[in-house]
């Protein structure tokens, strides 16, 4: 049975519930065992779009030996058409930080982070005043945890994880090789725990709601809802809280113009599914996953130029010291250019496709990795829009 489009109000509720303190006192009078078995159990996965389990990864950190270990909340959100995070972040970080803290009560973390991107340092002072309230509660309650904030430079690379360590750590902000992970060695090379925005409070709403009514939303590998970035051709612009599992055809139904073709999931790192593949396009683990951007375009669009401008957006923010990443991503641009000249024939997108597959067997990090989503997804549905 077809799940149906459902609105829901979790992330961003201020009823008559939503005590932060109380959240996390509540939460803290379970077992660290028993907070790892609760989150395996409700299926959560990270939303920044890897989607792995968050239980596992926290019971992975929990049985690395040794007593300095960190929580990190990756809030550098640089992912063309997502701004989620910066309305969670503004609204309710306080879910955030218990998200945080139940996290250093279960891997025995006793300093925290919230690694913010530097266009989001109007935050800053706002995010701070409450977060120093949180830290005093917490210093009242006798709990040997602090989170501290850490802005970034504005690199788009740095929302990859160990490249984000490497920022904090003062260093250029470049992808480590892996294994090492980062539940072995991640902040100071450390075992550290590191989850999106979104993630964090959805660990204090399983918290707060219990594990069997986040389940009642989503499907069997999509658990609970997901906020999206919904922009681009659409009449309501905006932020949205959804259950997950819904189709692309329920999606552009309630969202799009009338006129969509095309549909960005996952922004620009992200694939774009043409009209044609609506109604089998699934929004979840099982089908697409995505961190959050939906970017809606219509008829009146050139694929060609949303393409170039992803292309131009990666090379410019490649870090450069993968050669495949590097090298690639700027003959991928110029191959599109000398096609649409004619300078090239239109079999030579074979050719860049086959550089694409080679990056993503070859690049260091998901940057390089994940260009062939967007390049393969727009040459393989809208190559006429490339070649005339």
């Amino acid at each position: 049975m077809e799940k149906q489009l459902k609105k829901v109000d979790i992330i961003f509720d201020k009823g008559e519930c939503y005590n932060p303190i109380e959240i996390l006192d509540k939460a803290l009078e379970r077992s660290p065992d028993d907070i790892i078995n609760d989150l395996i159990d409700s299926g959560l996965k990270g939303r920044g779009g890897a989607g792995f389990l968050t239980g596992l990864k926290w019971k992975f950190t929990r049985l690395q030996e040794g007593d300095e270990k960190y929580v990190i909340c990756n809030a550098d959100e640089g992912e063309p058409g997502t701004f989620k995070d910066r309305e969670i972040l503004d609204q309710v970080p306080e879910k955030i930080f218990v998200g945080m803290t139940i996290c250093s009560y279960v891997i025995g973390a006793k300093e925290g982070f919230i690694y913010l991107r530097a266009e989001y340092n109007f935050l800053l002072k706002n995010l701070q005043k409450k977060l120093d309230l949180f830290n005093r509660q917490l210093k009242e309650r006798a709990i040997d945890f602090v989170i501290q904030l850490r802005s970034g430079s504005g690199a788009y690379v740095c929302g990859e994880e160990s490249a984000l360590f490497e920022s904090m750590e003062g260093h250029r902000g470049e992808p480590r090789n892996k294994p090492p992970y980062p539940t072995v060695a991640g902040y100071n090379k450390k075992p550290t725990v590191i989850n999106n925005v979104e993630t964090l409070v959805y660990v204090a709403m399983i918290s707060r709601l219990g594990v069997e009514k986040f389940k009642e939303l989503g499907t069997k590998d999509s658990r609970g809802s997901k906020v999206f970035s919904v922009s681009g051709d659409t009449p309501i612009p905006g932020i949205y809280e959804l259950e997950l599992g819904m189709t692309l055809s329920q999606f552009v139904e309630e969202f799009a113009d009338g006129d969509a073709k095309a549909v960005q999931v996952g922004g620009a790192s992200g694939s774009c599914v043409p009209r044609k593949k609506f109604a089998e396009t699934i929004i979840g683990f099982e089908g697409i996953p995505t961190g959050g951007s939906m970017m809606v375009f219509n008829s009146s669009r050139s694929m060609y130029n949303v393409l170039h401008d992803y292309l131009e957006f990666f090379a410019e923010e490649s870090c450069g010291q993968c050669t495949p990443c590097r090298v690639g991503c700027q003959q991928l641009l110029k191959g599109i250019e000398a096609v649409k000249r004619g300078e090239k024939p239109a079999s030579y997108l074979d050719d860049l496709k086959k550089l694409t597959a080679t990056m993503k067997i070859a690049a260091k990090c998901g940057l390089g990795q994940s260009v062939s989503n967007p390049f393969n997804s727009i040459v393989d549905n809208f190559r006429e829009e490339i070649i005339y």
